[in-house]
């Protein structure tokens, strides 16, 4: 029985409770997020382990006066549930339903629409400085993971913070990982900080000691800021915060309800910037996400007593088949390296980093660092698989051009989740990247339409002189039993029909495959030419095809703005067919399964042939 979830109104009587109720509280939100979550699929492990930090926000700040910004986002739904949206959880992630992340058309309590990492300080800034400027009188919190603090957006807004010396807090939610353990220097800094035990018990003491002096121990603590200053440089070497402007408050155990209350009311009574170090465990209390966070970062729906999902997922994902060919050829070539931005697991990469640790490089979520230290890697004679998710590459834009295809190097883009990826909607949606990329000089995109084809793919990629960049969708990787072969530039012919020719890309080959099935039955003839390559199209192939048919239609899980189909109008329009686009339209798709917005947005199958038979009604 949830007790306070069903019988109080949240935020507001939060301030009423007291601490042991606060306590009960965060034990019903713990079993509730695992009843609804196991059921819907979701980010567990982030917001198991933000229980009671976003109970202390929300007791201490006047929300949503005060403005909570979350960075990334995956770890509100506590939250949610927090600010009266306990009702929407069965339907979280759903077509329809609640969003897994900030949505401000949902609530007034979301500042901003998040999904991607590193932001939140930079917007916190941005908001206290308009803030100030129309003199009014509002907290700005910005709340930002350690994982995300390994990006360079994060460090470009701290450098700013003393500039600019506007009231905000930024606290920082550190529990040792993004999806995988985080690496690198930051991370290092942060566990010195975490582990400096001299510092924190030496503090508790002179706390507690100081209390006791009667009428004026109070106090003479609230006056111990120079002391605590003194006392922490003297113990811990280099509070790099302090040195930008922002006064430290840390570490704070973020499972004790009353420690996090009264540091936060202790920040609400000091001035300028600042910045509080909270200590969490990803997947705290439940046992299974404890001991394997990554697994339950972002998981679908499992059974709570097992951990264990309700379904298979259905063969080998692109992923790991990308990563089982590159760790293959890896063997033959000493000259292959694979970075990756944080997502070793997710992209695969865990198996290439035990079979060379030495030549797999986690960046940490820092994407643009990621594409330009590859090129470094390139020019000095290497061979470097980038894997990152198409949504997250959109990040190292200028990177890709500059540093990539201004110098024709060698370095292989494998753009992981590309398409639509289902439940987590607009800002993880994969649709863009072709737009993207087409238009760079000296580019080689390709996309495979089952395993076979991703791993010749790589072996092509693994040969070329310049920039390549191969796409693929998340989920299985369906496999043939065939070995394929790619010819630079060329597209294949699967399926011979005179009415009409779907030139198809991808993934999308199999919506074409089952649109020309469909079609067959109501006695159109449609052909089936998988492109194989975004860039360069088969232009020889296109024009010949277009000679021969009446009707050319498109496919590619790609918006249509700059899109292939827009190329492929620009080379066939002095040619006499009519040529129809069928992708994404201009805009942020929200999130459902993918057939389901397949099927919305007229790219199924069906809606595919239908659309088809109506064009070619229309020519008669």
């Amino acid at each position: 029985m949830n007790r306070y979830l069903e019988g109080l109104s949240f935020p507001d009587d939060l301030k009423k409770m007291s601490y042991d109720e606060l306590e009960l509280l965060s034990y019903e939100i713990r079993d509730f997020l695992l009843e609804k979550v196991s059921r819907t699929g979701g980010h567990l492990s982030s917001n198991l382990g933000a229980v009671e930090l976003s109970i202390a926000l929300h007791r201490c700040f006047d929300t949503p006066d005060d403005k909570l910004i979350w960075d990334v986002g995956h770890q509100t739904y506590v939250h949610k549930l927090l600010t009266g949206r306990m009702d929407g959880f069965d339907g979280l992630r759903q077509m329809g339903g609640m969003s897994g992340f900030p949505k401000r058309s949902e609530s007034p309590y979301d500042v901003f629409d998040t999904g991607h990492s590193s932001s939140s300080i930079s917007l916190a800034l941005g908001m206290a400085a308009a803030r100030d400027i129309r003199g009014e009188d509002y907290e700005v919190v910005s709340v930002i993971g350690d994982g995300a603090m390994t990006g360079g957006l994060a460090f470009e807004a701290l450098n700013n913070v003393g500039n600019l010396d506007s009231r905000v807090i930024i606290i920082l939610n550190d529990n040792g990982m993004s999806i995988s353990h985080n690496t690198g220097g930051f991370p290092m800094y942060l566990n010195k900080l975490r582990s400096s035990g001299r510092y924190i018990a030496a503090k508790k003491r002179m706390k507690k000691n100081l209390s006791r002096i009667p009428l004026v121990g109070k106090g003479v603590v609230a006056g111990m800021q120079h002391a605590r200053d003194t006392l922490k440089y003297a113990m811990i070497d280099g509070v790099i915060f302090e040195e930008l402007g922002l006064r430290y408050f840390g570490p704070v155990d973020g499972h004790n309800i009353r420690e996090l209350c009264e540091t936060l009311e202790l920040v609400k009574r000091s001035s300028g910037p600042a910045f509080i170090h909270v200590i969490t465990k990803k997947g705290k209390g439940y046992s299974k996400a404890e001991e394997k966070p990554n697994v339950f970062h972002g998981i679908g729906p499992f059974d709570v007593k097992s951990g264990k999902p309700d379904k298979s997922a259905g063969g080998l994902s692109y992923s790991k088949t990308f990563a089982s060919k590159l760790t293959e050829m890896a063997e033959e070539d000493d000259h292959i390296v694979a970075i990756s931005a944080a997502m070793m697991e997710g992209t695969g990469l865990d198996i290439f980093q035990k079979r060379f640790p030495a030549r797999a490089f986690d960046v940490g979520i820092a994407e643009e660092h990621a594409v330009t230290f590859a090129a470094g890697l390139a020019r000095a004679g290497m061979k470097p698989f980038v894997a990152v998710y198409s949504t997250f590459l959109q990040r190292a834009y200028d990177q890709i051009l500059e540093d990539v295809c201004l110098q024709e190097l060698p370095v292989t883009l494998c753009i992981d989740r590309a398409g639509i990826v289902g439940a987590d909607g607009e800002t993880h949606h994969g649709i863009f990247d072709i737009s993207y990329l087409k238009h760079m000089p000296n580019m080689t995109i390709m996309a495979p339409r089952n395993g076979e084809m991703l791993q010749a793919m790589m072996e092509l990629a693994a040969s070329c002189e310049g920039p390549c960049a191969i796409r693929y969708p998340r989920g299985a990787a369906p496999l043939t039993g065939k070995t394929a072969t790619v010819e630079p530039g060329r597209a294949e012919r699967l399926r011979e029909g005179n009415d009409v020719d779907i030139w198809a890309l991808g993934n999308m080959n199999d919506k074409a495959m089952e649109a020309a099935a469909l079609l067959e039955e109501r006695g159109i003839r449609a052909g089936v030419t998988d492109m194989v390559f975004a860039r360069p199209l088969d232009s020889d192939a296109l024009r010949e095809a277009a000679s021969s048919h009446r009707l050319i239609v498109t496919l590619e899980d790609n918006v249509l703005t700059g899109g292939i189909g827009e190329e492929v109008n620009d080379l066939l329009v002095n040619e006499k067919v009519r040529v129809v686009n069928i992708g994404w339209p201009d805009a942020f798709i929200e999130h459902g399964t993918c057939e389901e917005l397949y099927e919305k947005y007229g790219m199924s199958g069906a809606a595919i042939a239908e659309r088809i038979a109506k064009e070619l009604e229309g020519q008669t």
